[in-house]
């Protein structure tokens, strides 16, 4: 991948950037389909290494904690507190980062 194209699917995936609520999320979650990414964390960076399929990185942040797939005790805790996201999607992932 060149700068440029880098620059455009960047710009790309920061126009498909979207607030979710919990309740528009659930039904993703539900088919496992939900990548946490952890505050701090450039979320359309994130997504854009994935659709690049960056295995270097992504097994970085993953081995780190940074990113990983959310789990029961994720939605549990999601639903008791009503939470809201910044989603973006690479197909199939929808990659979220919770609003504080």
């Amino acid at each position: 991948m060149t700068a440029d194209s880098d620059d455009l699917s960047r710009a790309r995936l920061n126009s498909e950037t979207g607030r979710l609520s919990w309740r528009e999320l659930e039904r993703h979650f539900a088919r496992g389909a939900v990548i946490k990414v952890a505050p701090g964390m450039d979320l359309v960076e994130v997504a854009l290494r994935i659709a690049h399929d960056d295995h270097d990185r992504i097994a970085a942040w993953l081995a780190g904690g940074q990113i990983r797939r959310a789990i029961t005790e994720d939605a549990r805790d999601w639903h008791a507190r009503d939470a809201r996201f910044w989603a973006v999607v690479v197909a199939p992932w929808v990659l979220v980062q919770e609003i504080a």
